[in-house]
């Protein structure tokens, strides 16, 4: 019998990987407007999961486990509430007899068509009908496992806020009897930009989490590669955006075993061991970021990637290429001109033209008011301030920033800043 602490980490590990694939196949039979329907046996089955894998021990196979329950439950939830009416139209007369209820449903609710059911979820999660912020949410709520506060951590709002949007998705979803699809033609292009949007928010939650007890969160960075290597499997979503969103999340999650050390201590890029850093990943990511160029468009996430790339293609920090980062960032103004480019832009004018240059750049960042509750902005005026030489605002930035954020790991790196 394995541990509660062991049970309890698989549990978290699957329900991150598999709650979105149990909801994509789920959503096939219930609707879209039964979508809290669909959420439910998932949660239902997983608390089944822990109850009966304490009592006697984790299956061989738990995927396979987790997926037979929340068939069985499915099938059981339309015996006892005859609502057919109220289910998915297209397979409805295929529920209301015994004859072929049960097959219809182990034929839906199967891993066999795993990849094609997550793509239609994501898709429809991003209805033109949905504001890009419910679609977002709502992606990363259904599809990717995350928690009210873990979105709301990402979008840098409140949990009652994060609550409004879904809430008015799902209501979306009831009223307008959304279809369950991957659209097609231009419609097709203009939710394939949200659903990379929440890819993109679900990789940096696995590069710096705020609301973990680790800074780096490796299987939520993998749930987001995988999810986007999902998009280049099909020839309608395989687009130059994707392979750059890809470059990126793998060039620069190949630094992940040097941005730790053995004590739990954050350490920046200047003082990274590079030897530590993955190789095979940087490769990948520069095979993607080749084949992103193959197109004629050049999109935020091409940009970033390129940023991402010139970091790992020095073997020194001293010999980073700082002005070409600069122009990258310059370039990503234009297309994205958001208080968090312009604070990272900050940091590598600081990098050029010194700590006062850099602080400089940010207090001329006009929107910098929607940073008030983003703890990387006193982080870093902090670090700027302790290299021009004043260490009392240095401290009281350092000190802001500590009070921000939820992370234990840049709690102590702050407050060794500070002493």
């Amino acid at each position: 019998m394995g541990s509660g602490t062991d049970i309890n980490k698989t549990i978290e590990h699957l329900f991150r990987h598999e709650s979105g694939k149990l909801i994509a196949s789920l959503t096939k039979v219930f609707g879209t407007h039964n979508l809290e329907l669909a959420e439910d046996v998932v949660q239902d089955t997983l608390l089944q999961a822990m109850h009966s894998w304490k009592m006697k021990t984790i299956p061989d196979n738990p995927t396979a486990w987790l997926f037979t329950v929340a068939k069985n439950k499915a099938i059981d939830i339309i015996r006892k509430g005859k609502r057919y009416k109220e289910l998915a139209t297209d397979i409805s007369y295929l529920l209301k007899s015994e004859y072929t209820l049960s097959s219809t449903i182990n034929e839906l609710v199967s891993s066999n068509d795993i990849t094609d059911d997550q793509l239609r979820m994501m898709f429809t999660c991003c209805h033109p009908t949905l504001t890009p912020e419910s679609q977002v949410a709502l992606i990363l709520k259904t599809l990717c496992g995350f928690n009210v506060a873990e979105i709301a951590k990402t979008f840098i709002c409140s949990d009652d806020t994060i609550e409004k949007r879904l809430y008015r998705a799902k209501q979306q979803f009831r009223e307008r009897r959304i279809e369950y699809e991957i659209p097609s033609g231009t419609e097709l292009e203009k939710r394939l930009d949200n659903v990379l949007t929440a890819v993109y928010l679900l990789f940096n939650e696995g590069y710096n989490s705020a609301n973990h007890a680790s800074v780096i969160r490796t299987d939520v960075q993998e749930e987001a590669m995988r999810l986007c290597e999902l998009l280049i499997q099909n020839p309608h979503t395989k687009k130059p955006a994707v392979f750059a969103l890809l470059a990126l999340m793998y060039v620069t999650s190949a630094r992940n075993d040097a941005r730790i050390d053995h004590a739990g201590n954050i350490l920046l890029l200047k003082q990274q061991n590079r030897n530590l850093w993955n190789a095979e990943k940087i490769q990948k990511g520069l095979r993607y970021m080749e084949l992103s160029a193959e197109g004629d468009v050049l999109t935020t996430y091409h940009l970033e990637a390129l940023i991402a790339c010139e970091y790992v293609l020095t073997n020194q920090y001293s010999t980073i290429n700082w002005q070409a980062i600069l122009g990258y960032y310059n370039l990503l103004y234009q297309q994205k001109p958001s208080a968090v480019v312009a604070l990272n832009r900050a940091v590598v004018v600081a990098e050029i033209y010194g700590a006062k240059a850099g602080i400089k750049a940010i207090m001329e960042i006009g929107s910098i008011t929607s940073l008030q509750n983003y703890y990387l902005l006193p982080a870093i005026l902090g670090d700027l301030y302790l290299k021009a030489g004043n260490r009392i605002l240095a401290n009281e930035y350092f000190s802001k920033a500590i009070e921000l954020t939820l992370n234990e790991a840049e709690k102590k790196f702050l407050k060794e800043k500070i002493k």
